[in-house]
């Protein structure tokens, strides 16, 4: 294994779990009971996996996680636009549970070429 915590992987791992919780209302809509049950074990499942890596993390690497955050957040919120964009001009409003779920996708996707392409001060780029 000999992978090390690093607060770029921390990201993408709470930018994993934002996404599948954003997918949780299209189950639900959908009346897909199995699914539901098993994406919400994956989500407490990620979410232990963050808990963990949180405590490996060193001092300074904890110091440029709210950087990381940050720009999830912002990523998040471009994806979102993106897809309401796309939406409503090319493929029909598909209601909301559907543009929270591949707005998310397309924000984390976005988090993680931009974590490859321009690292946060201090990191090495590695995710």
């Amino acid at each position: 294994m000999g992978a090390t915590s690093s607060p770029e992987r921390l990201s993408l791992l709470v930018g994993l779990a934002v996404m599948m919780a954003a997918t949780l209302p299209r189950y639900l809509a959908g009346g897909h009971q199995t699914r539901l049950t098993l994406l919400a074990c994956a989500i407490v499942a990620v979410l232990a996996v963050v808990l963990a890596q949180w405590r490996l993390l060193a001092a300074e690497a904890r110091g440029r996680l709210p950087a990381l955050l940050r720009r999830l957040l912002v990523c998040l919120a471009l994806g979102l636009v993106a897809m309401g964009v796309w939406q409503l001009a090319v493929a029909g409003w598909g209601g909301w549970a559907l543009l929270a779920s591949h707005g998310t996708t397309l924000g984390l996707l976005l988090h993680a070429v931009g974590l490859w392409w321009k690292p946060v001060e201090g990191g090495e780029g590695k995710v």
